[in-house]
């Protein structure tokens, strides 16, 4: 399986800090969030990657290469506008291949075990991890039905940013801005759309408060090991 690392985004919350530096790029734990991923991708098999860039993308570029320093296979998809995340999987499609692949987002931070994802049968059109509302997000974005998604129902969860989707689940969209959720809402509809829910750490990184929480949790969590 090959996975996609969206990292595409301007990260307007995160400013100034984004203004030089691509948010998937800003550093937690001593490292780059987007290293994470990559690392954990690796862990579970998944060395072939496709990044997808717009803003500061030469800056992500020189960072990270071709992938070998950390053991993948980088390339890239460069949008130059970016093109939301239903947009810019799409024109990332003739990279990632015919197959089922891995979508994860380079602004989130979650220690999820990726190898059961990375191995997956799919036998629907998407299969989403979901995760318990943050406080910044209480209404959250779907609920479960018998591990199917569903648009309706309680309790609600939030979508984390990490899913494996089959190219056609993209079927009718035409080139260009795209937001991924209204996809997902109508495919849930069609019982289209598996879900399961991860209870492990997860963070999404999208304002400076949020990012200072996660350093200071992960600098808690080094001094005791």
């Amino acid at each position: 399986m090959r996975a996609m690392i969206l990292a595409a985004g301007r990260g307007e919350r995160l400013r100034p800090l984004t203004d030089t530096c691509p948010k998937p790029l800003i550093e937690v734990g001593g490292k780059p969030l987007i290293v994470w991923h990559i690392e954990n991708l690796r862990r579970a098999g998944i060395e072939e990657l496709v990044i997808n860039t717009a803003w500061l993308d030469h800056v992500i570029h020189d960072a990270l290469g071709d992938g070998s320093d950390l053991g993948v296979r980088i390339v890239y998809s460069d949008e130059g506008e970016a093109l939301e995340t239903a947009g810019g999987m799409l024109k990332a499609l003739p990279l990632l291949g015919d197959e089922p692949f891995l979508l994860i987002s380079g602004d989130i931070w979650c220690d999820l075990d990726l190898s059961a994802l990375a191995s997956m049968t799919l036998d629907k059109e998407a299969h989403l991890v979901l995760v318990e509302n943050p406080a910044h997000h209480p209404e959250g974005d779907f609920a479960i039905e018998e591990g199917y998604l569903r648009r309706l129902g309680e309790p609600t969860y939030t979508y984390s940013g990490i899913g494996v989707f089959a190219p056609s689940l993209l079927d009718g969209v035409t080139p260009g801005k795209h937001r991924l959720a209204p996809i997902l809402r109508d495919k849930a509809d069609a019982g289209e759309v598996t879900a399961e829910v991860f209870r492990g750490l997860w963070t999404d990184v999208g304002t400076v408060d949020r990012l200072q929480v996660l350093q200071d949790s992960l600098f808690e969590s080094s001094s005791r090991t």
